[in-house]
Protein backbone atom coordinates (compact mmCIF):
# COMPACT_ATOMS: atom_id res chain seq x y z
CA UNK A 1 0.00 0.00 0.00
CA UNK A 2 2.83 2.37 0.77
CA UNK A 3 4.14 2.02 -2.76
CA UNK A 4 0.90 3.45 -4.05
CA UNK A 5 0.44 6.10 -1.37
CA UNK A 6 3.86 7.61 -2.19
CA UNK A 7 2.83 8.90 -5.65
CA UNK A 8 -0.29 10.45 -4.13
CA UNK A 9 1.72 12.17 -1.40
CA UNK A 10 4.63 13.35 -3.57
CA UNK A 11 2.39 14.82 -6.25
CA UNK A 12 -0.05 16.51 -3.88
CA UNK A 13 -2.89 14.28 -5.02
CA UNK A 14 -3.84 13.44 -1.44
CA UNK A 15 -4.85 17.05 -0.95
CA UNK A 16 -6.90 16.97 -4.12
CA UNK A 17 -8.56 13.77 -2.95
CA UNK A 18 -9.53 15.38 0.36
CA UNK A 19 -11.04 18.28 -1.58
CA UNK A 20 -13.09 15.90 -3.71
CA UNK A 21 -11.03 16.50 -6.85
CA UNK A 22 -10.24 13.44 -8.96
CA UNK A 23 -8.19 13.43 -12.14
CA UNK A 24 -6.92 10.80 -14.57
CA UNK A 25 -3.66 10.28 -12.69
CA UNK A 26 -5.52 9.46 -9.49
CA UNK A 27 -7.78 7.01 -11.32
CA UNK A 28 -4.74 5.36 -12.92
CA UNK A 29 -2.89 5.00 -9.62
CA UNK A 30 -6.05 3.65 -8.00
CA UNK A 31 -6.47 1.12 -10.81
CA UNK A 32 -2.86 -0.04 -10.48
CA UNK A 33 -3.39 -0.42 -6.74
CA UNK A 34 -6.48 -2.55 -7.28
CA UNK A 35 -4.73 -4.59 -10.00
CA UNK A 36 -1.74 -5.37 -7.80
CA UNK A 37 -3.89 -6.14 -4.77
CA UNK A 38 -6.30 -8.34 -6.71
CA UNK A 39 -3.45 -10.18 -8.45
CA UNK A 40 -1.83 -11.12 -5.14
CA UNK A 41 -5.13 -12.07 -3.48
CA UNK A 42 -6.39 -14.12 -6.43
CA UNK A 43 -3.01 -15.84 -6.86
CA UNK A 44 -3.01 -16.95 -3.22
CA UNK A 45 -6.67 -17.93 -3.39
CA UNK A 46 -6.04 -20.09 -6.45
CA UNK A 47 -3.11 -21.77 -4.67
CA UNK A 48 -5.27 -22.64 -1.65
CA UNK A 49 -8.14 -23.85 -3.85
CA UNK A 50 -5.75 -26.05 -5.85
CA UNK A 51 -4.47 -27.66 -2.66
CA UNK A 52 -8.00 -28.12 -1.34
CA UNK A 53 -9.10 -29.83 -4.56
CA UNK A 54 -6.18 -32.25 -4.32
CA UNK A 55 -7.14 -33.03 -0.73
CA UNK A 56 -10.79 -33.52 -1.64
CA UNK A 57 -9.67 -36.10 -4.20
CA UNK A 58 -7.84 -38.04 -1.51
CA UNK A 59 -4.38 -36.64 -2.20
CA UNK A 60 -1.88 -35.12 0.19
CA UNK A 61 -1.07 -31.64 -1.20
CA UNK A 62 1.94 -29.57 -0.29
CA UNK A 63 2.36 -25.81 -0.35
CA UNK A 64 4.42 -26.22 -3.51
CA UNK A 65 1.55 -28.04 -5.25
CA UNK A 66 -0.75 -25.10 -4.66
CA UNK A 67 1.73 -22.48 -5.80
CA UNK A 68 2.74 -24.55 -8.84
CA UNK A 69 -0.90 -24.65 -9.91
CA UNK A 70 -1.22 -20.89 -9.38
CA UNK A 71 1.96 -20.17 -11.38
CA UNK A 72 0.65 -22.37 -14.21
CA UNK A 73 -2.44 -20.15 -14.41
CA UNK A 74 -0.63 -16.85 -13.81
CA UNK A 75 -1.58 -15.16 -17.14
CA UNK A 76 -5.25 -15.99 -16.58
CA UNK A 77 -5.00 -14.82 -12.96
CA UNK A 78 -3.57 -11.46 -14.01
CA UNK A 79 -6.22 -11.16 -16.72
CA UNK A 80 -8.98 -11.83 -14.25
CA UNK A 81 -7.37 -9.43 -11.77
CA UNK A 82 -7.44 -6.72 -14.46
CA UNK A 83 -11.15 -7.34 -15.05
CA UNK A 84 -11.89 -7.39 -11.32
CA UNK A 85 -9.87 -4.20 -10.79
CA UNK A 86 -11.76 -2.46 -13.59
CA UNK A 87 -15.09 -3.46 -12.12
CA UNK A 88 -13.96 -2.49 -8.62
CA UNK A 89 -12.72 0.95 -9.66
CA UNK A 90 -15.82 1.60 -11.77
CA UNK A 91 -18.23 0.64 -8.99
CA UNK A 92 -16.31 2.70 -6.45
CA UNK A 93 -16.07 5.71 -8.79
CA UNK A 94 -19.82 5.71 -9.55
CA UNK A 95 -20.80 5.02 -5.93
CA UNK A 96 -18.80 8.00 -4.66
CA UNK A 97 -20.53 10.33 -7.12
CA UNK A 98 -24.14 9.33 -6.64
CA UNK A 99 -26.64 9.76 -3.86
CA UNK A 100 -27.78 7.14 -1.35
CA UNK A 101 -29.93 5.35 -3.93
CA UNK A 102 -27.03 5.20 -6.37
CA UNK A 103 -24.75 3.80 -3.69
CA UNK A 104 -27.33 1.13 -2.87
CA UNK A 105 -27.55 0.19 -6.54
CA UNK A 106 -23.77 0.02 -6.86
CA UNK A 107 -23.63 -2.04 -3.68
CA UNK A 108 -26.16 -4.48 -5.13
CA UNK A 109 -24.15 -4.71 -8.34
CA UNK A 110 -21.04 -5.38 -6.28
CA UNK A 111 -22.77 -8.24 -4.48
CA UNK A 112 -24.00 -9.65 -7.80
CA UNK A 113 -20.45 -9.48 -9.19
CA UNK A 114 -19.05 -11.24 -6.14
CA UNK A 115 -21.58 -14.04 -6.46
CA UNK A 116 -21.11 -14.41 -10.20
CA UNK A 117 -17.34 -14.78 -9.77
CA UNK A 118 -17.54 -16.98 -6.66
CA UNK A 119 -16.22 -20.10 -8.44
CA UNK A 120 -13.67 -18.42 -10.71
CA UNK A 121 -10.67 -19.73 -8.73
CA UNK A 122 -11.52 -23.46 -9.03
CA UNK A 123 -12.60 -22.96 -12.64
CA UNK A 124 -9.20 -21.44 -13.43
CA UNK A 125 -7.44 -24.34 -11.67
CA UNK A 126 -9.42 -27.24 -13.12
CA UNK A 127 -10.76 -26.16 -16.49
CA UNK A 128 -7.81 -24.13 -17.75
CA UNK A 129 -9.92 -21.45 -19.44
CA UNK A 130 -9.25 -17.75 -19.78
CA UNK A 131 -10.55 -15.12 -17.38
CA UNK A 132 -13.67 -14.20 -19.36
CA UNK A 133 -14.75 -17.81 -19.86
CA UNK A 134 -13.97 -18.49 -16.19
CA UNK A 135 -16.39 -15.74 -15.16
CA UNK A 136 -19.09 -17.05 -17.49
CA UNK A 137 -18.54 -20.60 -16.27
CA UNK A 138 -18.68 -19.53 -12.64
CA UNK A 139 -21.91 -17.65 -13.31
CA UNK A 140 -23.51 -20.68 -14.98
CA UNK A 141 -22.56 -22.96 -12.08
CA UNK A 142 -23.96 -20.31 -9.75
CA UNK A 143 -27.47 -20.93 -11.01
CA UNK A 144 -27.70 -24.24 -9.16
CA UNK A 145 -25.83 -23.27 -6.01
CA UNK A 146 -26.46 -19.57 -5.36
CA UNK A 147 -28.35 -20.01 -2.10
CA UNK A 148 -25.70 -22.26 -0.58
CA UNK A 149 -22.87 -19.96 -1.60
CA UNK A 150 -24.46 -16.96 0.07
CA UNK A 151 -25.28 -18.94 3.19
CA UNK A 152 -21.82 -20.44 3.48
CA UNK A 153 -19.96 -17.19 3.08
CA UNK A 154 -22.25 -15.32 5.44
CA UNK A 155 -21.75 -18.05 8.03
CA UNK A 156 -17.96 -18.03 7.78
CA UNK A 157 -17.72 -14.25 7.60
CA UNK A 158 -20.19 -13.75 10.43
CA UNK A 159 -18.43 -16.10 12.84
CA UNK A 160 -14.97 -14.72 12.21
CA UNK A 161 -16.31 -11.17 12.08
CA UNK A 162 -17.80 -11.54 15.55
CA UNK A 163 -14.64 -13.15 16.94
CA UNK A 164 -12.51 -10.39 15.40
CA UNK A 165 -14.79 -7.69 16.80
CA UNK A 166 -14.63 -9.21 20.28
CA UNK A 167 -10.84 -9.43 19.99
CA UNK A 168 -10.60 -5.76 19.00
CA UNK A 169 -12.94 -4.64 21.79
CA UNK A 170 -11.05 -6.66 24.42
CA UNK A 171 -7.71 -5.44 23.09
CA UNK A 172 -8.82 -1.81 23.04
CA UNK A 173 -10.25 -2.06 26.55
CA UNK A 174 -7.12 -3.67 27.92
CA UNK A 175 -4.97 -1.10 26.12
CA UNK A 176 -6.95 1.73 27.74
CA UNK A 177 -6.53 0.18 31.18
CA UNK A 178 -2.74 -0.26 31.03
CA UNK A 179 -1.58 2.59 28.80
CA UNK A 180 -1.11 5.00 31.70
CA UNK A 181 0.70 2.42 33.81
CA UNK A 182 3.04 0.99 31.16
CA UNK A 183 3.58 2.13 27.62
CA UNK A 184 5.46 -1.10 26.82
CA UNK A 185 2.57 -3.26 28.00
CA UNK A 186 0.13 -1.16 26.00
CA UNK A 187 2.28 -1.52 22.87
CA UNK A 188 2.51 -5.28 23.42
CA UNK A 189 -1.28 -5.50 23.72
CA UNK A 190 -1.74 -3.49 20.53
CA UNK A 191 0.69 -5.66 18.56
CA UNK A 192 -0.87 -8.86 19.92
CA UNK A 193 -4.36 -7.69 18.98
CA UNK A 194 -3.24 -6.86 15.45
CA UNK A 195 -1.54 -10.25 15.04
CA UNK A 196 -4.59 -12.13 16.33
CA UNK A 197 -7.00 -10.23 14.07
CA UNK A 198 -4.70 -10.80 11.07
CA UNK A 199 -4.50 -14.51 11.94
CA UNK A 200 -8.29 -14.74 12.14
CA UNK A 201 -8.56 -13.06 8.73
CA UNK A 202 -6.07 -15.56 7.28
CA UNK A 203 -7.97 -18.54 8.70
CA UNK A 204 -11.29 -17.12 7.49
CA UNK A 205 -9.93 -16.60 3.98
CA UNK A 206 -8.50 -20.12 3.91
CA UNK A 207 -11.79 -21.66 5.03
CA UNK A 208 -13.65 -19.70 2.37
CA UNK A 209 -11.23 -21.02 -0.27
CA UNK A 210 -11.77 -24.60 0.93
CA UNK A 211 -15.52 -23.99 0.89
CA UNK A 212 -15.24 -22.72 -2.69
CA UNK A 213 -13.30 -25.82 -3.75
CA UNK A 214 -15.83 -28.09 -2.04
CA UNK A 215 -18.87 -26.51 -3.63
CA UNK A 216 -17.21 -26.52 -7.05
CA UNK A 217 -16.37 -30.21 -6.80
CA UNK A 218 -19.89 -31.05 -5.70
CA UNK A 219 -21.44 -28.87 -8.42
CA UNK A 220 -19.36 -30.67 -11.06
CA UNK A 221 -19.32 -34.28 -9.85
CA UNK A 222 -22.12 -34.54 -7.31
CA UNK A 223 -19.60 -36.04 -4.90
CA UNK A 224 -18.31 -34.61 -1.67
CA UNK A 225 -14.82 -36.04 -1.96
CA UNK A 226 -12.84 -38.02 0.58
CA UNK A 227 -13.26 -35.40 3.32
CA UNK A 228 -17.05 -34.95 3.10
CA UNK A 229 -19.79 -37.61 2.97
CA UNK A 230 -22.04 -37.20 -0.07
CA UNK A 231 -25.11 -36.88 2.16
CA UNK A 232 -23.56 -34.00 4.08
CA UNK A 233 -22.59 -32.23 0.88
CA UNK A 234 -26.02 -32.84 -0.63
CA UNK A 235 -27.74 -31.29 2.39
CA UNK A 236 -25.30 -28.39 2.58
CA UNK A 237 -24.87 -27.52 -1.08
CA UNK A 238 -27.84 -29.08 -2.89
CA UNK A 239 -29.69 -26.79 -5.34
CA UNK A 240 -32.65 -24.92 -3.97
CA UNK A 241 -36.03 -25.82 -5.43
Amino acid sequence: SGGFLLPFWSSGMLGDLENGQVDLAMVLVGFLYYLTLYSVVIFCNVAVVAGALIRLQGGDPTIRDGFDAAFDRLPAIIGYAAIAATVGVALRYVAERTGPIGRLVMGALGVAWSLATFLVAPVLVVEGVGPVRAILRSSSLLQGTWGEQVGGNVGIGLVFGIVSLVTIVVGAGTFALVVDASAYAAAAIMVTTIIVVAGLALVSTTLEAVFTASIYRYAITGEGGSQFPDGTMRDAFGPRS
